[in-house]
């Protein structure tokens, strides 16, 4: 069992939204939220994981690509409320 990887598959949207969402709890007090530290290097893992997959972190309209994807992942109000994305 040692060996076994989880794979964990995401739109290009959740990644934006996901790798924004955990460096903002790297970088600021949310990490108070994170009461254990083993929890961190799955975090990091992750975190660095989308990094290397959305080069468009980097692009001069991140800003208008996270907001666009936010929008995109947020239930409409016709939804049943059980979340945006697909999974």
């Amino acid at each position: 069992m040692e060996n076994e990887q989880i794979v964990i598959k995401l739109t290009p949207d959740e990644a934006l939204v996901l790798s924004d969402w955990l460096e903002r709890v790297q970088m600021t007090d949310l990490g108070r939220l994170v009461d254990d530290e083993a929890v961190w290097a799955p975090i990091h893992r992750l975190a660095g994981t989308l990094d290397k997959a959305l080069p468009g972190i980097f692009a001069a309209d991140y800003a208008e690509r996270l907001d666009a994807a936010r929008r995109r992942l947020r239930p409409r109000s016709d939804d049943s409320g059980e979340g945006g994305g697909s999974g």
